[in-house]
């Protein structure tokens, strides 16, 4: 073998070396096929008595449960289970993740290039060689720190989607407090309902007796029985509501309606909410208008769009490309450096640097328009709170003088002043005021449930703020599957 079939050779295996050296470092696919069947599988299996949901309650209550499954179950810990079960989290979650991946690619540096071209003679003089082989290597170099502002864009979006964890967080315990008290209106509606259907059979029963004997006229009597079916229309009507209601309630924790059964449900917090005065609408603006995780985010790409703008003013300073070289010209050895950069004749990338402009106008508008669309949201339901808290005084008012009506008239009934009919009568007027208390409550309620969702966190500090779930608590248990 010759010497220059020996270096041909050579220059060769060092190329394809260079090659394998680079396909080495290559990701590989794994499918991950989804299965239909074993995900729906997996969602109807779900309990509230898993011991991967109680290792994650103990958590973040930060104590040892000490009897599990819970006896009961309150706003907190419903809370928590659906912060373990609700796909929205997980859906945030990927969504990070694919943000947290852009800046991984916008730290990528651009890779160089390598060029083989062998080229023979088809004539040669002296006994040369009649090949000659040239390697490139083209090496690009980013200048005015593009790099630079595309991982700072990167990083600010990836933050703004972290952020929509939180958010997505605190829209599940919002629908979730919802959910729960429509399920407490069914449920007092229809307890109330059932006692006052028994009442009013009472009422109905003892009109007939006294038609019987001529005391009453049929009208008195038809009222009387048009109320009671009023009042069974209205009480088969509480129980759908409350079976819906429970399954609404079942889809905000994540889990199927059947995870509900035989479970008792604590409904405490519904008993004491906080007066409007305890909390000014000055601290409830300033705690939403600089506080809540969409105006944090909103913030976040507003940075992001400026890092943007700088990118595209930088691109207008043209980067550069050495190129250093080698050829072996028929035994003759020649190196070469290339140098190479674009002229900005045609364009200084005005275009693009427009573009990057308006939007960073048009995420500032948006800043804006959130804000201001904050201020409408806490506004309206302070308004509707402040009016719902007067209506809920008053009911309690109404109820407490029924209580006072009827005592008596169980007082005059025991001394034989009054009759049956009238004692009955007191009773049903007293489970319709109770029935309204419970009305206005349930609506105090639901207006404190969009004070906090205009603040993003609760008016109670007892009450549990979201919790920061960033990676998902269920990957432990998927993983033993």
């Amino acid at each position: 073998m010759t010497a220059v079939s020996v270096k041909r050779r050579a220059c060769v295996s060092l190329f394809l070396c260079i090659m394998a050296g680079f396909l080495t470092g290559c990701a590989r696919f794994h499918p991950q096929p989804i299965l239909p069947d074993k995900t729906a599988l997996a969602l109807e299996s779900r309990t509230l008595d898993s011991r991967a949901l109680e290792r994650f309650i103990e958590g973040n209550l930060h104590h040892k449960i000490v009897r599990w499954p819970l006896e009961s179950w309150d706003l907190e810990t419903l809370a928590l289970a659906a912060f373990y079960y609700h796909p929205d989290l997980d859906v945030a979650r990927a969504k990070w993740e694919v943000a947290k991946a852009g800046v991984v690619t916008a730290g990528e540096r651009p890779n160089p290039s390598i060029g083989f071209m062998p080229l023979h003679h088809t004539r040669t003089n002296g006994g040369l060689s009649p090949w000659t082989l040239d390697f490139n290597l083209d090496i690009p170099i980013e200048t005015a720190g593009k790099r630079g502002y595309r991982i700072d864009r990167a990083k600010l979006l990836s933050e703004a989607a972290r952020l929509r964890i939180v958010e997505a967080a605190w829209r599940v315990r919002s629908l979730l407090r919802r959910d729960l008290i429509k399920l407490y209106k069914a449920e007092q509606t229809e307890v109330l309902l059932r006692k006052q259907q028994r009442v009013q059979e009472e009422i109905v029963n003892i009109l007939e007796r006294r038609l019987s004997l001529g005391d009453v006229s049929q009208p008195d009597v038809t009222q009387a029985h048009l109320s009671l079916n009023q009042i069974r229309i209205r009480l088969a009507k509480a129980q759908g509501q409350k079976a819906e209601a429970r399954a609404m309630l079942a889809s905000a924790i994540g889990v199927p309606a059947t995870a509900l059964d035989h479970i008792d449900i604590s409904f405490d917090f519904m008993e004491q909410p906080p007066r409007v005065m305890d909390v000014s609408l000055k601290t409830i603006r300033r705690l939403a208008l600089l506080n809540r995780a969409d105006i944090l985010g909103a913030l976040l790409k507003y940075a992001a769009s400026e890092s943007a703008l700088q990118l595209e003013i930088a691109k207008q300073y043209p980067d550069i490309y050495i190129g250093p070289g080698y050829s072996w010209d028929q035994g003759d050895n020649k190196w070469s450096l290339g140098f190479l950069v674009s002229l900005p004749v045609f364009n200084h990338n005005q275009g693009p640097v427009a573009e990057a402009e308006a939007r960073r106008k048009e995420a500032g508008a948006k800043f804006t328009a959130l804000q201001s669309r904050i201020i409408g949201e806490i506004d309206r339901a302070f308004a509707g709170y402040s009016s719902a808290l007067k209506e809920l005084d008053t009911a309690c008012v109404l109820l407490a003088a029924q209580k006072k009506q009827f005592e008596s008239a169980l007082a005059m009934f025991n001394a034989g002043e009054i009759d049956t009919l009238s004692l009955v009568s007191a009773k049903a007027e007293l489970y319709s005021a109770a029935l309204l208390q419970r009305d206005a409550l349930a609506g105090l309620q639901q207006y404190m449930g969009l004070l906090e969702d205009a603040m993003q966190r609760p008016l109670q500090s007892s009450q549990l703020l979201p919790a920061f779930p960033e990676k998902n608590p269920r990957i432990k248990e998927m993983d033993k599957e």
